[in-house]
């Protein structure tokens, strides 16, 4: 399933194993973020938070298909890749979508999201490994699913935020 703008939120489970509720959570999370976005306009998910941050709702859906890649295709799969809009590695060159559009920003973050997805079901288990080159240190498919979990959640705050000032819409 790719999370789009349409999907609607399914809490995670209150029972289950590790691996269903890592998974569980950051589907939710991965929603949470496409239901801040569904029905704005192109120019009001680019609209800034206030100067000097370029932070905006599609900045933060560029951003998050970067750790997206990162994590999972780059550490835990091994792809020898770029990111797509960090040419220094900065995740933060992502933020600035001042020209990007929404079939552009969600059509990249989909499809990584569609690779993280593929890459965690084929795991054997979330010991499996992969190298963060950015520390040099091996890390878990857990770890990187509780990283992402935190990723998340902590945008999301800040999707709350942007959202809010568009058009004043909270608790979604």
């Amino acid at each position: 399933m790719i999370v789009s703008m349409t999907t609607e939120r399914i809490g995670p489970p209150v029972t289950g194993d590790e691996r269903e509720t890592l998974r569980a959570f950051l589907d939710f999370h991965r929603a949470t973020l496409a239901l801040k976005c569904a029905g704005l306009s192109d120019e009001d998910l680019r609209r800034q938070s206030m100067p000097p941050s370029a932070l905006s709702l599609l900045g933060l859906v560029r951003h998050l298909a970067e750790v997206e890649r990162a994590w999972f295709r780059r550490v835990i799969d091994g792809e020898d890749i770029g990111l797509v809009w960090s040419e220094t590695g900065d995740f933060q060159q992502a933020y600035d979508a001042t020209s990007a559009t929404r079939a552009e920003a969600f059509d990249a973050w989909e499809r990584e999201v569609a690779h993280a997805r593929r890459i965690e079901r084929a795991a054997e288990s979330l010991d499996v490994t992969g190298l963060n080159a950015r520390s040099g240190e091996t890390v878990s498919l857990r770890l990187v699913m509780l990283h992402l979990i935190h990723e998340y959640a902590r945008h999301n705050g800040h999707a709350d935020l942007l959202r809010e000032g568009v058009d004043g819409t909270v608790g979604v």
